[in-house]
């Protein structure tokens, strides 16, 4: 997988948020076949970081209506928790 296919973006909620600011962890979208070792080597290759741990955690799409005989689902998606190095951040701009 290309290492720029690998992280789609950054969650910005206010629970991310918090964790940016207690614990020096972020929360990225990232694609749902990447594994917890390419996450780390893309964060090191796109923001020239270091990353100490990484959690992931995977997310089912939920089904959705858009009429009454149409039906979809929305897609699957996974979550990355990633800990930087003390010291480091990722410019969110």
């Amino acid at each position: 997988m290309n290492t720029f296919d690998v992280i789609k973006g950054i969650r910005l909620t206010e629970a991310a948020t918090s964790n940016q600011e207690q614990a020096n962890t972020y929360v990225l979208e990232v694609s749902p076949q990447s594994t917890k070792d390419e996450i780390r080597k893309a964060v090191d290759k796109v923001f020239g970081k270091k990353a100490i741990s990484v959690r992931t955690a995977q997310y089912a799409g939920k089904a959705r209506r858009k009429s009454r005989k149409d039906s979809g689902r929305s897609a699957h998606w996974k979550k990355a928790f990633v800990r930087l190095a003390s010291g480091e951040t990722l410019d969110i701009g």
